[in-house]
Order: C-alpha cells, then structure tokens, then sequence
C-alpha cells in the first residue's frame, strides 16, 4: 500500500496543480501538497506520511558538531590536544555518518575513537623493516633515559644557567662534558644540528674563500639528492680535487696543497663501498702537510666496535692525527639528531665562536637527549644490532603459532644498519613471512607496523620491534586479516 501510495503522490507533484489548504512535509521543510480533483484531504493527508515513511533520510539525524563538541569525553581531549585536533576527528566521524558508512547515532563514539594521540601530526610506528637505523622512520630510536631527559628538559631548566653562582653557564656544559668524556682524545667537543651542519661550519670557518682539498672517490651524495660539492661550494669555498675514483694516494695531497689550502677534507663512504683495484690515503699519512685535517667519519662511532671492524671511530681518527671529526648523532651513537665536532681545542673554539655557530646551535632537548645516550644506557640501535638470532627465532615463531592465517610462515631473512652506514654489514635475522596484501592495512594499524616486501611477501623481522609490543603486532595482523 505504502509504495502505491508513494506512486500516487509523485504523479500527483507532477500532474495535478490544485494545492490543499493542509500542509504536508518534506524533511524538515514545510510544504503544501497538490491535490487532484475528487480526492479527499484524508487520503492526501495519507500520501504525505506513507512519502515521509519511505523517503525518510537519516543524515537528517546527524548531531551537530557543537552537540557532538560537548561530550564531556571531548571536551577533556580539547583540553589536552587542542580544539583544532577535536573537531577535524569530529567532522571525520559526521562524513563518515553522511557517506552512509556510520550510524548517526555513533558519531560522539567514532569522534572519541579517532581522536590523535598526541596533538603532533607525527606518529609511532613499529619498525619491523629489519633496518635498524631506517631513515624514513626517524633513524635512532631513542631510550627510555634519553626521553625521560626530555621530558624533563622541556621546561624551564638550567640549559645556560649556573644554579650555584647564578651567573650565565656554558650552554649544554653537561651533555657537551659527557660527550668529551666518551672520547678522551678529544681536546674539545661542539654539537649542532646534525652532521651536514659541522661541515658546512667547519668549511665556513676554515676555508670560506679559500680551497678545501678532497679525493674525487669521497665526493659522495648525502641522500635527497644533497650533495657534498654543493654542500661545500655553497659556504664560499673551492674545491681541489685530487686524485681519481677509485685511487688516490699521499702524494696527490701533498701536490695540492698550497697557501690557498684551508684544510684537508677526509670522507668516510659510509653509504657505499667501491671494490676491485682501489686505493686511499689513511689519515695518518696526511699529517704532515701543514694544514689542518677534518675527517668526516659519518656514522658516529665514539670508539671501534668489533661487530664493525670497517667503520671508522672518533677516538681512532683522532689517534691517527685527525685535527677535527665530524660525526652525526642519530646513526650509529644511538642519539638524536646532531652534529659531533671533536678534536682541537683552538679549531673547535674557532668553530664555536663563528657567528654560523648561533644559526646552527641545538635546543635543549637534543642536548638532554644526546648527554643520556652517551652517559646513559645501552640504546635501542645497539640492542638491535647485537639481537640474538636464535631469541629472535624463538619470538618470531611464538608470534606465528598464534596465527590462524594460510600463508604465515616464520623465514631466515637478513637485517642490515642501514642510515648510510656498515653498507655491507649483514646480520642474521628471521622474519615473519605474509601474505603482499598485509602490507597496506598494517600501514594504516594503531600503531602503524611497517615492514619490508621481498619477493612479492611482506616480511616482519622484529629485530627492532620492543618484545612488549609483540601483543600490538598481533592485533594489527589480526585485524589486517579480517
């Protein structure tokens, strides 16, 4: 009856031009319905509500964004995140409503579960890539000690402060003593931004308007298309290259230098390695020349390690007469983002004092962080890089019994550093083997879980995965299964 009725009534809209003197309703907005000769105001009367019946539309429902807004769950998140934050999760939760995917009455709920966890648009993300310092994803992940200093950092503090005499400090005297004390050989230390930065100080102090002289096979790219003869030129430097890619000796250094020379510039590849009928001239055999030598080592390695026996250290540079090395603090150290300056005390206070230094200085919170990494415990990265194969395996296969899914299979794989350094250092791991179509709703998971595809399977290598996450790991197959 209901759908004869809704029939007539469109007929009627169309054809029929008498109009009652009862009003009807479509939605909300009031209306006077057309009647046709011979028809009663009842049976109108009857159209009008077996139309509203059918064509009722329930986005009509939806709550407002300030009914939704007053939740006492959202009010308290607005509190905490940000009115900003709130509504964009809000108005996500009411087209999701008005697409037809959300009932309108769970619009607050869908709000309070869609709702960021921090009001920064950056989130944690599980890194089960099998690269430990993955640059995509932040490189170092930083420990507990080194964010506990951060939090306690982030307000007001004694960063240039001497609390005993009340008088203006050494900025960063605590991290910057901890980090002398890492590398004894070192006369003196500065940090700033990140390593490109020391070098760009370094030259800018040292040879703006003057020649730096470089082997052509260390004339590397740093990664975004950045490359280290722009990043040189740029400071007002020239270059003096010498020697050939693939060989270069003591000798081309010596004929190069000149009164021009501002200081020798050594470059560890730490992203790549050139094999087969090579050469280079070790720091040792450079110092004779009267000029300063400046070895970028890259990585961070404060002193040798034997599971990298390629990688140069800062303690050994400088035992081999190294003037001033130059590290970053997210690779190998473990730390934050920065730039290591180590070695003579009259090239650092040189350095230190360029008015550059002040553009190029670091915040607080990286010097609290930096000084608990060093001081500190074992972080994260050395954790992952020392893993035990088999405790990996044993993990791993508890993580795939609890799987009920066709496909998942526990597999040898192979972990590397990764960050541009140790490029041909492989460490023994094993991963969980899935499924490539586990790949993009593991990305989209809370928390996000990132792994690697290799021959057309997503591979999860836990290696730098905390074992109390195994549980979210899980839940996020689990559900990406669904």
């Amino acid at each position: 009856m209901i759908t004869e009725a809704f029939r007539r009534l469109v007929l009627l809209a169309v054809f029929n031009t008498d109009v009652t003197r009862y009003p009807g309703q479509a939605g909300s907005i009031p209306v006077r319905l057309r009647s046709s000769p011979g028809r009663s105001v009842a049976a109108t009367a009857f159209v009008s509500f077996a139309a509203r019946e059918v064509c009722v539309d329930r986005r009509r429902d939806i709550p407002r964004t300030d009914v939704v807004l007053a939740d006492p769950r959202l009010r308290a998140a607005t509190e905490r995140l940000g009115r900003e934050p709130v509504k964009a999760a809000v108005h996500a939760a009411q087209q999701r409503a008005r697409a037809g995917k959300l009932a309108p009455e769970d619009v607050t709920d869908a709000a309070v579960a869609g709702l960021p966890g921090t009001a920064g648009g950056l989130r944690p993300v599980l890194n089960a890539t099998g690269v430990v310092l993955h640059t995509n994803l932040g490189r170092a992940a930083l420990s507990s000690a080194a964010v506990d200093a951060i939090v306690a950092a982030s307000g007001a503090t004694d960063v240039e402060l001497d609390l005993s005499s009340g008088k203006r400090a050494r900025r960063g005297r605590t991290a910057l003593a901890a980090l002398a004390a890492a590398v004894p050989r070192a006369e003196a230390v500065h940090v700033v931004n990140n390593g490109a930065a020391a070098l760009v100080l370094a030259a800018t102090a040292l040879a703006a308007g003057r020649e730096i002289v470089v082997s052509r096979g260390e004339m590397v790219e740093i990664g975004d298309g950045f490359r280290l003869p722009d990043l040189l030129e740029s400071t007002g430097a020239r270059l003096r290259e010498v020697g050939t890619t693939n060989r270069t000796s003591p000798a081309d250094y010596a004929a190069a230098v000149g009164p021009e020379t501002g200081f020798i510039l050594k470059v560890h590849p730490s992203n790549f390695v050139v094999r087969g009928f090579t050469s280079a001239a070790p720091v040792r055999s450079l110092t004779g020349f009267g000029v300063p030598v400046v070895v970028d080592i890259g990585s961070g390695l404060l002193a040798a390690d034997p599971l990298l026996p390629d990688e140069p250290d800062a303690a050994g540079t400088l035992r081999d007469g190294a003037d001033l090395v130059i590290a970053s603090g997210d690779k190998l150290l473990g730390g934050p983002q920065a730039g290591l300056l180590l070695g003579s005390a009259a090239l650092v206070e040189r350095l230190r004092r360029h008015p550059l230094a002040r553009a190029l200085r670091v915040d607080k919170l990286t010097l609290a962080a930096l000084e608990a990494t060093v001081a500190g415990p074992v972080p994260p990265t050395w954790q992952a890089l020392r893993y035990d194969p088999e405790e990996l395996r044993e993990r791993t296969v508890r993580l795939c019994a609890r799987l009920d899914r066709a496909g998942a299979e526990v597999i040898p794989s192979v972990a590397v550093v990764g960050g541009g350094g140790a490029p041909e250092l492989q460490l023994a791991s094993w991963s969980l083997s899935l499924p490539l179509a586990y790949a993009e709703p593991l990305r989209h998971a809370d928390p996000p879980v990132v792994g690697r595809v290799e021959r057309g399977r997503l591979l999860l290598d836990l290696r730098c995965v905390p074992s109390a996450a195994d549980e979210l790991v899980l839940r996020a197959i689990l559900a990406a299964g669904d």
